[in-house]
């Protein structure tokens, strides 16, 4: 099968990794990345993946199959067109809107999995197939992989616990404006190392503010890293606010703190607090009562993804194949004026000059 990873931003290289692993663990594949160059001028697998920035040399590659962890992919392109999900955000709107892009989605569980049926049924034009989500695989393969680089923060910093501060880049709903002197407090009081990983879209003024502060406490690390997930991996707990990345740690069973999370009482899962003042309570409620938080965050293990078995790649190649014996190769999407012209728009169109593939 040929296979296209499409990766517009940074993010969507974790998530799409373990699909390059599981088609090299099964050989006879043919993979190709598709790199956006604007928004990932560095690509870190260079040199071990064959990729591209060109839309013209994916077209020309034909692939099968496109997987997408974005809302968009250029309706030309041959290929049953697969959304992967770039989290598990479903409390922001735009996790439910139907472009009209996408043959198929690959849902994470059995929540994302009802909602999108619904959604197929009224539009009639995909398909869902409950598979887990890629990033899962990784983190199965990677459960205890930084142990000692854990340690090492905790021995460094003599705490006994690392708190990871993981806020959504979006201007609406992020924490960025409000926690700089909430952490500071927390730093230089609790028993507990802060390990800061931002978003890649994060606003430059919350980057270059939330470095000072680094800088000027001891407690506090930024980390410069795309892979959030190796941090929540070290992590004990996490503050967040409206972020996919609280479900992510939710389902590795660690707790979770947010700030003004824009989520309806009773889906709240977790602690939410009003005030960024009311982090060290906060903190201190959810350690003291480990159990109560643990049956709280027990119905986003079993609804929203219970795939941590390490399998959720092959069963997304063999859910495309599957497709494929039913449906045959899609040589383009049909769509209307609008989203063709906001495809074009975000991708271009092929152009005739063609240059060889990167390796």
């Amino acid at each position: 099968m040929k296979i296209c990873l499409f990766c517009e931003n940074k993010y969507a290289i974790s998530i799409l990794e373990p699909l390059q692993a599981e088609a090299d663990r099964e050989g006879g594949n043919e993979v190709l990345w598709y790199v956006h160059a604007k928004r990932i001028p560095v690509f870190p697998l260079a040199g071990k993946v064959r990729y591209t920035n060109s839309i013209p040399e994916v077209k020309q590659f034909h692939p099968d199959a496109i997987f997408v962890p974005g809302n968009i992919v250029p309706y030309y392109l041959s290929g049953v067109k697969i959304q992967v999900f770039h989290g598990y955000a479903a409390e922001k709107k735009d996790h439910w809107v139907i472009r009209r892009y996408f043959d198929t989605y690959f849902t994470q569980g059995p929540f994302f999995t009802r909602g999108f049926e619904r959604l197929a049924r009224r539009y009639g034009d995909f398909e869902v197939l409950e598979t887990g989500w890629p990033r899962q695989d990784w983190i199965f393969s990677h459960l205890h992989a930084f142990d000692a680089e854990r340690r090492q923060y905790l021995d460094s910093y003599r705490k006994s616990r690392i708190l990871l501060y993981a806020p959504t880049f979006s201007p609406s709903l992020t924490s960025l404006p409000y926690m700089r002197e909430a952490l500071r407090h927390f730093a230089e009081t609790e028993d507990a190392v802060v390990l800061m990983k931002f978003h890649p879209l994060t606003a430059q003024e919350h980057i270059d503010t939330y470095r000072r502060l680094a800088d000027e406490v001891d407690n506090i690390v930024w980390i410069d890293d795309i892979n959030v997930t190796k941090y929540m991996l070290m992590s004990d707990i996490m503050l967040s606010d409206t972020s996919s990345t609280i479900y992510e740690e939710l389902l590795l069973d660690k707790p979770v703190i947010t700030l003004r999370a824009a989520t309806k009482p009773q889906d709240l899962h977790w602690c939410n607090i009003q005030e960024p003042g009311e982090l060290s309570a906060a903190y201190h409620e959810v350690m003291d009562n480990g159990a109560r938080y643990a049956e709280m965050r027990r119905w986003i293990i079993d609804n929203y993804d219970p795939y941590l078995d390490g399998q959720v790649a092959r069963r997304m190649l063999a859910g495309a194949r599957d497709y494929i014996s039913r449906h045959g190769v899609p040589e383009r999407r049909r769509l209307n004026l609008w989203r063709k012209y906001t495809s074009i728009k975000t991708f271009g169109l092929p152009g005739k000059r063609l240059e060889k593939l990167k390796n």
